[in-house]
């Protein structure tokens, strides 16, 4: 999986875009996600990619359940995620919208139009 550099998509990001049939959305190493640090030991670990905005890619990330708690997500910038979170950084190319979630050998990527509206 290696590491993120800045703008680069990896070819295994394009072939997680092609499966999908989703646009292909770069993702700069400085910009943030939203991340669970806490659940990320939880299955499963879920991700969504809302619009781009203020400094950040879009990707929410967290393991387990949701919670409504206003300091569940940490700013994370994507360059970290390497080390706290590789299970996603195949995904991170897909474009706003997508849902991704993933528990020991079970993978389950779809499009949520109500992410984007």
């Amino acid at each position: 999986m290696g590491n993120i550099r800045s703008l680069q998509i990896s070819p295994e990001q394009l072939a997680v875009c092609r499966r999908f049939q989703s646009d292909v959305v770069r993702v700069d190493a400085e910009s943030k996600v939203g991340i669970a640090l806490d659940t990320l030991q939880l299955d499963p670990l879920n991700a969504v990619r809302l619009r781009l905005e203020n400094g950040t890619c879009g990707w929410y990330i967290y393991g387990g359940q949701l919670s409504e708690d206003p300091n569940f997500y940490q700013p994370l910038h994507v360059s970290h995620l390497s080390k706290y979170c590789p299970r996603i950084i195949p995904y991170l190319a897909l474009a706003p919208g997508w849902r991704v979630l993933l528990a020991n050998e079970y993978e389950d990527v779809w499009f949520d139009e109500e992410l984007v509206k």
